[in-house]
């Protein structure tokens, strides 16, 4: 077939393709457009999820008569003047294709009005056939109405999904946007969607708080940490979750750069490697951070979409990230998230409530017996008050749930922990605030103090070791004996000694001083069972956390372990000044804390 040159529809067509994805990418496109054009308030209606229709109206400097015939023409732009603008990109949009190849396949309207002209002025293109401008009223910026999307390419119809689908992914297009500017209102209607308006925020941190949390909702404004740093010119802030507000997916992770979403695969890569010591494998953090660089120091042109960047100095961005990030966490290390007592006292709510008023116990069928039919204990007789009480001792308690009440002391009553009051089931401990109550996993929260010592003694100088009386003979697997003592110099940091004792087994010499008397078989097994899911490409400061988590699960004071007042109390002094006693080295909360306010009201009392 020879080689010929396409038609000018077909070519648009072509284009459309690539900048018109879905309906969504086309309402990104026209929000962009009303952000470089200055608007202060957008509002979005879809119909069909955006398929039968999408209007997406601005306040903001609209276009003149000359400006609105050139817009709907391929590569016409008023964001790039010289060449050397393409390298500086200060605005969403900038390739001049958004309104010709949304034209392309569609039937698009536009009515603008600029402060210069007299009235407004429309124009109509239908599937890439431009009418000519004709006067319209309009009081001020622009409306672009699009019909009928991808009705001149029936085939991109067959690849669209559900109605529902297509207005979900506008939606979230639309979030993204809002989140990247909280000093905007955004309106977004539709038949398939609720009626939803962002009003513009205060500026700072505040305001952009208040964004974040209108749009992901409250349980992420109560949970999310403050995250700001600057460093030559490059500046990051936004706001993250803490640990124990993770997700099982990454769909929570938004991230901005000069006010532009992006899903850039160095941006994702710091904030897994600044979670990596607090989330195991398979949970994601929630957060939203926005990264402003001079625009020469960053490529978006590199994209049909422009959702990835190239940055000029990729080290630096990354290293301020992940300190940004690790920073803010360490700063609220003793925090958990606030859901965990939410969720709670849901748990422990009734799902039906007793009558309230003129009930009688007497005549309730669990009523006690009367009092001649219960034996007298000892020489006296038991009265009415014991006798009707009686038919409820059952016992003494089972030995799994033994509770023992402790005197709390009137200081510790003020700590942020407060004072040891119970151990119950030998795992949990109950501890009383001046305002309410505190559950802990004693091994969840000696985990994480034990991991956080290991990592400082490596730090510091080194693990201290014990020397074992006679050397532990481990047996296992060939492989696993080999990836042990491939990494036996990582290991040796920690203070675990070992060396190869044959083709099947290994011999455990020094044993970390820090996890006491610790079953070293065990501890061995699970080390070769984890590096066995080790990449290669796995950098040594992930290994060596890895290393630390599992020796600290090891070390730690187990579930079914009776603590004394004493003990529990020293747990409860160690979490409050130990980073990250939030949570344990699995991500799971360490505590959860109960208000006097949300007991009472699980109650009734208020």
């Amino acid at each position: 077939m020879p080689v010929r040159q396409l038609s000018e529809a077909l070519v648009n067509r072509i284009a459309a393709g690539e900048v018109v994805e879905r309906p969504a990418s086309a309402v990104k496109e026209l929000v962009e457009n009303a952000l470089d054009a200055g608007a202060r308030k957008i509002e979005i209606v879809t119909d069909g999820g955006g398929l039968r229709l999408i209007r997406v109206t601005d306040d903001g400097s609209g276009m003149t008569k000359a400006d609105l015939c050139l817009a709907v023409e391929r590569h016409a732009t008023s964001k790039l003047a010289e060449n050397d603008d393409l390298m500086a990109i200060a605005t969403l949009g900038f390739r001049g294709e958004a309104l010709p190849s949304i034209g392309a396949v569609s039937k698009l309207t536009v009515v603008t009005r600029h402060a210069g002209e007299p009235h407004a002025w429309a124009l109509d293109v239908e599937a890439g056939s431009k009418s000519a401008p004709a006067p319209a009223a309009l009081k001020s910026g622009t409306r672009v109405e699009v019909r009928d999307l991808f009705y001149a390419t029936p085939a991109r119809l067959k690849f669209m999904k559900s109605e529902r689908a297509e207005g979900e992914a506008v939606r979230e297009v639309v979030r993204r946007l809002a989140m990247s500017r909280p000093d905007v209102a955004f309106t977004l209607a539709g038949e398939e969607r609720a009626h939803v308006t962002w009003p513009a925020a205060l500026p700072g941190p505040a305001g952009r708080l208040a964004r974040l949390g209108d749009i992901l909702g409250a349980d992420f404004r109560d949970n999310a940490v403050e995250v700001r740093a600057g460093r030559e010119g490059l500046f990051v802030e936004g706001f993250a979750a803490l640990p124990t507000y993770s997700r099982a997916n990454s769909l929570g992770q938004y991230l901005f750069v000069n006010d532009r979403p992006v899903r850039d695969k160095l941006l994702i890569g710091a904030v897994q490697a600044a979670y990596a010591d607090y989330l195991p494998r398979g949970r994601y953090p929630a957060l939203a951070l926005f990264v402003s660089i001079d625009p020469r120091e960053v490529d978006v042109n590199v994209h049909p979409a422009k959702t990835e960047v190239r940055f000029r100095d990729p080290g630096l961005v990354r290293s301020l990230i992940l300190g940004a990030l690790r920073e803010a966490l360490t700063r609220e290390a003793g925090r958990a998230a606030s859901t965990g007592g939410e969720a709670t006292i849901s748990a422990l709510r009734p799902a039906s409530s007793p009558p309230r008023g003129g009930w009688d116990w007497r005549r309730s069928p669990a009523a006690p017996y009367p009092v001649q039919s219960f034996p007298s204990h000892g020489n006296a007789a038991l009265g009415l008050a014991e006798a009707a009480q009686a038919v409820f001792d059952v016992g003494p308690a089972a030995a799994s749930a033994r509770v023992e009440t402790i005197a709390p002391a009137a200081d510790a009553l003020d700590k942020p922990l407060g004072a040891a009051r119970a151990q119950v089931h030998d795992t949990y401990i109950v501890s009383q605030t001046r305002d309410g109550l505190v559950i802990v996993d004693q091994h969840a929260a000696h985990e994480r103090l034990v991991y956080e010592r290991l990592k400082a003694a490596v730090d510091r100088d080194g693990v201290p070791r014990q020397i074992l009386l006679i050397p532990e003979i481990v047996e296992m697997d060939e492989s696993d004996v080999a990836r042990l003592t491939a990494r036996a110099s990582e290991l040796e940091k920690y203070g675990l000694v070992l060396e190869s004792f044959g083709p099947g087994a290994v011999a455990v010499r020094e044993t970390p001083s820090l996890l006491g008397e610790i079953d070293a078989a065990a501890l061995v097994r699970d080390l070769a069972e984890h590096m066995a899911e080790w990449d290669d490409g796995l950098p040594l400061e992930r290994r060596l956390m890895h290393v630390a988590a599992t020796m600290a699960c090891h070390g730690s004071v187990r579930a079914g372990r009776r603590l004394k007042a004493e003990e529990m109390n020293a747990l409860l002094r160690e979490m409050e000044i130990t980073s990250n006693s939030g949570q344990c080295n699995h991500g799971r909360p360490t505590y959860v804390e109960l208000k006097l306010t949300d007991i009472e009201r699980l109650f009734g009392r208020k």
